[in-house]
């Protein structure tokens, strides 16, 4: 997928846990690691505003486009 999702690297540089930041966000565990392993499908601008709110980075810290080899 072209869409390449760096919430693990950001939250190293904030050093900041999945516990840490399901509890900042408001998101279960299971949402969370589902959207940091890259397997989401899609995220919500008010999941993806309360992420960069408690990572204090913007959007495209966390998501990447990279072009699909063709």
């Amino acid at each position: 997928m072209p869409i390449i999702v760096n919430l693990d690297v950001m939250m190293a540089k904030r050093k900041m846990s999945l516990n840490e930041l399901s509890e900042k966000v408001d998101l279960t565990l299971a949402n969370l690691s589902i959207l940091k392993t890259g397997k989401a499908k899609a995220v919500r601008f008010s999941t993806l505003e309360a992420i960069c709110k408690a990572l204090d980075c913007q959007p495209g810290d966390i998501l990447e486009y990279r072009q699909a080899d063709t």
